[in-house]
């Protein structure tokens, strides 16, 4: 089997960080031979020992004095030889020392390639980044189209379950940043009387969202949950999720919400509209409009069999394209091929 290493300079959380690791394990259960470096976050460094993974932590300070970073990583992969190095987003990539491997680049949006300039493949984790990419000059041969899959866990049961209302309950999921047009759902939750809404999340606009659902009058239907690491758990708590975003070059969420088997209402960003058929595996609204996103969420409040019927036509999607046991066989092929 081919010989991996993968580079993740990332945040503490976000989205690209949560599938690193959950490919990182899933890779490792399959008997895939890696290691990883990574800023030495305590949650990811325990979830990747758990898995029998022991990362290599460095600092991935950047710019022309982070020398330590430049001295682990070329000692790992001195001493390592691996034939493929997989670097993530743009600061892993900038930093991946040269050496005798292929070097690929995994891209979850719409980057700068300024930092991709010395990679030999990069995987695009949508359609759209795979068109974005051959229309800036790279060859479709060396563009790979590489689905997320989502946290699939063995117990769907959070203790949050016995709280929620007896009324419909929506759920949102990610950074609270503008980008995902949470407050655009707050203006709309005030238009939708019935609805309730968890917000799991954590991020800089976590105060502002707060003094709004105030300021609308809605504090009481909104919960704020906080980062939390239990998706799969608190989507079977709730009725369906909602995904408002500005702009969304993938929605992560949403093949989560597929997997557990509940409907989607999302904006019609990139992402999104790659995934979703409105009106077959979920609802599409318009971004930055609260009357029609109020609109979407009344009629999932009032209309059970729509919302049963769009949850098991996204499950059928899920299934098809994005499980664990597909995504991991399609990333080993092209380890695999690409060394070759």
């Amino acid at each position: 089997m081919t010989r991996l290493v993968q580079l993740m300079a990332g945040a503490e959380h976000g989205g690209a960080e949560a599938f690193f690791t959950r490919l990182a394990v899933a890779l490792q259960r399959a008997g895939q031979e890696q290691r990883v470096a990574i800023r030495p976050y305590p949650a990811r460094v325990a979830a990747l020992k758990a898995a029998g993974i022991e990362p290599v932590a460095v600092p991935f300070r950047g710019g022309p004095f982070d020398f330590a970073t430049r001295r682990g990583l070329h000692r790992l992969v001195h001493d390592y030889r691996p034939p493929v190095v997989l670097s993530w987003m743009n600061r892993a990539t900038s930093l991946c020392p040269r050496g005798d491997f292929v070097h690929v680049a995994r891209l979850g949006g719409y980057y700068d390639l300024k930092y991709y300039r010395r990679c030999d493949h990069l995987i695009a984790n949508t359609r759209g980044i795979v068109a974005y990419l051959t229309a800036q000059g790279w060859s479709a041969d060396r563009v790979h189209y590489l689905p997320n899959f989502p946290t699939v866990a063995a117990s769907s049961v959070s203790p949050l379950a016995e709280k929620r209302p007896d009324a419909p309950l929506a759920l949102v999921l990610g950074r609270l940043h503008r980008n995902k047009g949470f407050d655009v759902l707050l203006d709309a939750l005030a238009r939708s009387e019935r609805v309730h809404l968890w917000l799991a999340g954590e991020g800089p606009e976590r105060t502002a969202l707060e003094r709004q659902a105030r300021t609308l009058g809605i504090e009481r239907r909104v919960r704020f949950l906080g980062w939390r690491d239990d998706a799969p758990a608190l989507l079977a708590a709730c009725d369906f999720l909602v995904v408002p975003s500005r702009r969304e070059p993938l929605g992560n969420t949403i093949v989560e919400a597929w997997a557990a088997e509940r409907p989607v209402i999302a904006t019609e960003t990139a992402g999104p509209a790659e995934l979703i058929v409105s009106g077959e595996t979920g609802l599409l609204v318009p971004p930055e409009a609260p009357e029609s996103l109020a609109l979407a969420l009344a009629r999932f409040a009032e209309d059970h069999d729509l919302r049963r019927r769009l949850a098991v036509a996204g499950r059928a999607r899920y299934l098809a394209e994005f499980s664990e046991d597909r995504v991991v066989a399609a990333y080993q092929a092209l380890f695999a091929k690409v060394a070759a």
